[in-house]
């Protein structure tokens, strides 16, 4: 299994992901605003009509209560699609945090590689030095 995991983990273009995660992010904000702005007042609302006649007002009572149903049916869209908005958002940050720690972590690591290769050019030299003066 975690021969499985290296293997997709280094499939990933990291420097593509790494370049991309604050333009995810501004566009998951810019989601988030865009949507947060919005209010039911800005769904429009259609104008009462003049019943004419009992049939007429049967329908119009019809499209009314259809009208009603919709406006309902939008408003709870308008609520699951804020709160994907923000859950889109929140993972983006999230993201964005997980590339800048990925990225100082793999910083790290190239300092860490270099002290040990430094050390370990230090040790070669050192048992050089020693082999060399100990013969004499």
């Amino acid at each position: 299994m975690p021969v499985r995991w290296l293997t997709v983990l280094q499939t990933v273009p990291w420097s593509d992901v790494i370049k991309n995660a604050p333009r995810v992010a501004d566009g998951a904000r810019k989601l988030w605003s865009s949507v947060a702005k919005k209010t039911q007042d800005d769904i429009p609302t259609q104008p009462a009509v003049r019943a004419a006649s009992t049939h007429d007002v049967t329908a119009i009572a019809a499209l009314q209560s259809r009208c009603g149903t919709m406006e309902s049916a939008i408003a709870d869209l308008h609520a699951q699609m804020l709160a994907s908005s923000e859950l889109i958002k929140a993972l983006a940050d999230q993201n964005a945090q997980l590339i800048q720690r990925a990225e100082s972590a793999r910083l790290r690591s190239r300092w860490l590689a270099a002290a040990v290769a430094v050390v370990g050019v230090v040790a070669l030299v050192a048992l050089m030095w020693i082999g060399s003066h100990s013969h004499v």
